[in-house]
């Protein structure tokens, strides 16, 4: 068995903004959190408050940067380039049905998207990311976005990026990743898509 250093990973996403009301893919777009996101951000602070955290990580994006904020860790976070969500590129913006009615076969996970992050790309930040806090001696908290933090998930899991798309994230959710038996071996998903 190949003991782990790091307890758990507290995935967390970032709380509502306009786009995610309206289901419009917002990759890079600097869009605030709603007064209802910003509520949703203050109500996980009584949830992360049951975790002590070794470290905090969050994307560069404002969203994130705020949800990561009003939860009460803006103070401690650190900010890391790999955890800004995927870059939709042509689809920045755009609702699924806009992207259906031209590719009708179209998953994000497995496609990627045009002049933007291909499924590979967001894998080479995912794994690069995971290497990094799996030398880490403690829980880790980490804000970001919803596509980006579901390819994590499936690369915690030793799986391929197209599994992405089994792991529905909602605004201001919890996901906490950890291992069974505390062996590297045999990574699970403790909590998912868990709203305080």
């Amino acid at each position: 068995m190949n003991a782990v250093a790091t307890r758990d990973v507290w995935l967390i996403r970032h709380g509502e903004t306009e786009w995610t009301v309206s289901r419009r893919h917002t990759g890079l777009t600097d869009l605030p959190l709603t007064s209802a996101g910003e509520d949703q951000a203050r109500s996980l602070r009584n949830c992360l408050l049951r975790a002590s955290f070794e470290r905090v990580f969050c994307s560069p994006l404002p969203r994130a940067a705020r949800t990561c904020e009003l939860s009460g860790y803006g103070s401690v976070a650190e900010v890391d380039r790999d955890l800004v969500e995927w870059n939709y590129g042509d689809y920045e913006g755009e609702k699924r049905p806009q992207i259906l009615a031209e590719r009708p076969r179209w998953i994000i996970f497995r496609d990627g998207c045009p002049n933007g992050e291909s499924p590979e790309d967001i894998v080479t930040r995912a794994d690069r990311f995971l290497s990094r806090i799996r030398e880490i001696h403690g829980n880790v908290a980490v804000f970001s976005s919803g596509h980006f933090l579901r390819v994590l998930i499936a690369r915690w899991l030793g799986l391929d990026p197209s599994a992405g798309r089994y792991f529905k994230l909602g605004t201001a959710t919890l996901t906490v990743l950890g291992y069974d038996h505390n062996s590297i071996d045999e990574p699970v998903v403790r909590l998912l898509n868990e709203r305080p």
